[in-house]
């Protein structure tokens, strides 16, 4: 089973429009809560007044800051750098408000009507202060030393914070000895170049949703609408409520999409948590599209440095020196560093550069706190550093392919260690061949004749361009997953996980490598997870970590369970474990398969009573443990073929390639279907998304009339090459992620075709990439310099 490509086993479920997805949760007696979240950016609070609101019928209660004073800011999941402590967010804003769409207060009320009735009668007076917008900036004061030391939770009183929440280098070598020691060498060349990127963010089909209800004669609390990390938001939820973990239960339904926004805590989560347990009602609330846009994280909106150091005869980048400012929005989420930290990180790339360094300066601002997004700082940082590899193939005359075999990481060198860490863990690239890859998807795609045909269109007057990005991941991240495969003695065979689903068919993948072991149907094996009462522990659904911790975990059960069949079938064959295989569900001697034994026999035999004799636990079933140390890097090219419109300015994407080498595709239909809906994603970001404010920090995207993301019109057939030439040596599945393949190299990609559209090096450092500005320069297409943008 495992490779082939297998029809998702969640999908019928969804085609029958019975899915259920938060909203679809009911319960009697539920009240409906309802966030009023503020309206400026900056501002101090003098009073939220309630009165009108609770005089309203059906209106059952209204908090502020007062009333759940006693939470304690939002904690880290993530990176949690000590010196960011003071800049977590409060529950409710507590005496300032520093976005628009903090939330204030929350009504609770019998229907989600009267639920919104009543919070526009909510009157919130709020001193006005200014806005500070611009990340790039210099830090300006941001946190009193009273709310610091609240917001630290210590007992020691921190000095008055400002703008800037952390700055931290990584690096490795010498890289301002390999400058000095190159200056005024004519061997060597100096590359200076910019890269900015946008703020965006995922946007699911389905909003954010919970519905929480406390059952005081059990004492459980029981949350529906969990996603992404329902353990560690349980363990969240728990140190709010004083309930010990046990006795809260998070599951997950449907749902429509995550992306990275989704399923991480926000204050939201608790309020309905907190809600359910003390008006003693079921609440539920249902995130509308408005408030996704201005509460749920954003992300990306770095603006990058750059500085390498080259040899002119052959392009090897020497040495590279970066520093970039990400814009972190008003308060520090649950990710804390962790984007900063990746960009930091993976910013070499596919590439040796033996003298390296990245400075991150995390700063904050009036805006709507950024988080992860699909590829969080991978995204942001290919796109700065394939322009600077661009900038220097152009500025040497050297073709923009070959420059990145000269720079490659080498095959034989493989698994290849930076002397720094990423998420944690030691940087070891496990395994790869880039240059195989690209040479590839070259002939896959014939980028050979694709260039050609350029060159003859740009001589009938055409505006096309051809340009490519190489990237590497990371996916994998430990330390542990679990998994349990039990059989019972009706044949029926159940994976229990502490793995989630966001909607990118886990459960289908699971199945598979459950079903390959057993030599049965995937569509025969039940899987359940994303219920934190139904497996002891998880991790979660977040840097693309599942196929290889999951699936490991799954495929080392799967082998426990068919150890212990095959000796409770030896000792009814009377023969030895090591003559015995199991194959379409059945444990069978090799040499006569005809003489088998059911599962669903094995399991019967194994009821309480029957296991006692043969000395093994009650029930057919296993549990596996997968650990590690060390990620899994995968790696792609991306490639695009452009057209732009000289009147307009518009990008029209001809065709778009990716080559991913995967390690081994587990289904590869569904690594397929990863990587095209994460081009699109790459796409909105490299061409239409962005979130731009006033200089007041008033939100101009609310709704998708200003915040706009591609269609299918705008989004081209996705030609895809999936390779196995390079399977990961560190799990027995041999798999590494592809949730994010997709996305990381488009911005990039579609940048050097663009540029190469234009015919003007240099002239592409910013995405979005708007219109106006490559309509200017389609004009000014013979004249020498870049057109500066607004």
């Amino acid at each position: 089973m495992i490779g082939e490509r297998v029809h998702r086993i969640e999908d019928p479920v969804l085609l029958r429009g019975i899915g259920r997805f938060a909203a679809d949760i009911t319960h009697a007696g539920e009240l409906h809560m309802r966030v009023v979240r503020s309206p400026i950016a900056h501002g101090r609070i003098h009073s939220v007044q309630t009165n009108d609101a609770l005089a309203l019928e059906g209106v059952v209660a209204v908090w502020s800051y007062d009333d759940v004073a006693e939470c304690s800011a939002i904690p880290f999941r993530l990176t949690a750098r000590e010196e960011l402590l003071p800049y977590r967010q409060p529950v409710l804003a507590r005496g300032v408000v520093r976005y628009v769409g903090e939330p204030v207060a929350v009504v609770f009320a019998d229907s989600a009507y009267r639920a919104e009735d009543a919070a526009d009668t909510v009157g919130l007076d709020i001193e006005s202060l200014p806005a500070h917008i611009d990340a790039e900036l210099d830090p300006v004061p941001w946190l009193d030393s009273e709310h610091a030391t609240w917001a630290a939770a210590s007992d020691r009183v921190l000095p008055p914070q400002d703008s800037q929440a952390t700055t931290f280098t990584i690096e490795y070598g010498d890289v301002d000895g390999a400058f000095e020691s190159a200056a005024g060498d004519p061997r060597y060349r100096v590359f200076d170049t910019t890269g900015q990127i946008g703020r965006h963010t995922g946007v699911p089909l389905e909003c954010r949703g919970l519905v929480a209800w406390y059952d005081p004669s059990a004492q459980r609390l029981i949350v529906d609408g969990a996603a992404k990390v329902p353990f560690w938001n349980r363990d969240a939820v728990a140190a709010v409520t004083g309930l010990p973990p046990s006795s809260i239960i998070l599951r997950e339904g449907h749902v429509g999409g995550g992306f990275g926004p989704r399923g991480e805590l926000y204050p939201e989560d608790l309020l309905v948590a907190i809600g359910a347990m003390r008006l003693g009602a079921p609440i539920k609330w249902i995130e509308d599209r408005q408030e996704h846009l201005v509460a749920a994280n954003h992300s990306r909106g770095q603006r990058h440095s750059m500085r390498a150091l080259v040899r002119v005869d052959d392009g090897w980048i020497e040495a590279l020196d970066n520093s970039f400012i990400l814009d972190q929005g008003a308060y520090v989420r649950t990710h804390g560093a962790t984007v900063a930290s990746l960009t930091a990180s993976m910013l070499p790339g596919p590439y040796v550069i033996p003298h390296f360094r990245s400075r991150a300066h995390v700063r904050l601002t009036h805006k709507t706190p950024a988080g992860t997004y699909r590829s969080p700082g991978r995204y942001e940082g290919t796109f700065a550093r394939e322009r600077l590899v661009d900038t220097v193939a152009d500025g040497l005359g050297i073709d923009r392919a070959d420059i990145r075999r000269r720079n490659f990481i080498p095959a034989q060198q493989m698994p290849y260690q930076r002397p720094i860490q990423a998420m944690g863990t030691d940087l070891v690239h496990d395994s790869g061949d880039y240059a195989l890859l690209l040479d590839k998807a070259g002939d896959r795609f014939g980028f050979d004749r694709i260039r050609e045909s350029v060159l003859a269109r740009r001589t009938d007057g055409e505006t096309v361009g051809f340009g490519l990005a190489f990237f590497v991941e990371k996916s994998g991240i430990g330390p542990t997953e679990g998994a349990r495969v039990s059989v019972d003695a009706s044949g029926k065979v159940t994976l229990s996980c502490g793995a989630s689903s966001v909607g990118q068919g886990v459960d289908t993948v699971l199945a598979q490598v459950v079903a390959d072991t057993l030599d049965i149907s995937p569509d025969q094996v039940r899987v359940v997870r994303g219920q934190t009462d139904q497996f002891a522990f998880g991790r979660g659904a977040f840097a693309t970590r599942l196929a290889v911790m999951a699936g490991s975990a799954a495929k080392i059960a799967a082998d426990n369970l068919v150890e212990k069949a095959k000796r409770v079938a030896a000792q009814r064959f009377k023969t030895s474990t090591e003559e015995l295989q199991v194959s379409r569900g059945y444990v069978r001697i090799a040499q006569n398969p005809d003489v088998a034994m059911s599962l669903a026999e094995v399991a019967a035999r194994l009821e309480p009573v029957e296991a006692l004799p043969l000395k093994e636990e009650p029930g057919l079933s296993a549990d596996g443990w997968f650990h590690t140390d060390h990620m899994t890097y995968p790696y792609g090219v991306h490639a695009a073929l452009v057209r732009l419109e000289p009147g307009t300015g518009a990008v029209q994407i001809e065709r778009y390639f990716v080559a991913y080498d995967v390690g081994r595709a587990l289904n590869p239909a569904l690594v397929e279907g990863q990587i095209a809906g994460g081009v699109a994603q790459g796409i909105g970001g490299a061409l239409y998304e962005e979130f731009v404010y006033t200089s007041e920090g008033t939100p101009l995207c609310t709704s998708f009339m200003d915040y706009l993301i591609p269609t299918i019109h705008e989004v081209p057939d996705i030609e895809i090459l999936l390779t196995e030439d390079c399977p990961s040596p560190l799990n027995p599945l041999g798999v590494k992620g592809a949730g994010e393949a997709g996305t990381t190299a488009v911005a990039a990609a579609l940048a050097s075709a663009v540029e190469d559209a234009l015919q003007r090096p240099g002239s592409i450092t910013s995405v979005p990439l708007r219109p106006a500005v490559l309509q200017r320069q389609i004009s000014a297409s013979r004249q020498t310099g870049p057109v500066s943008e607004p």
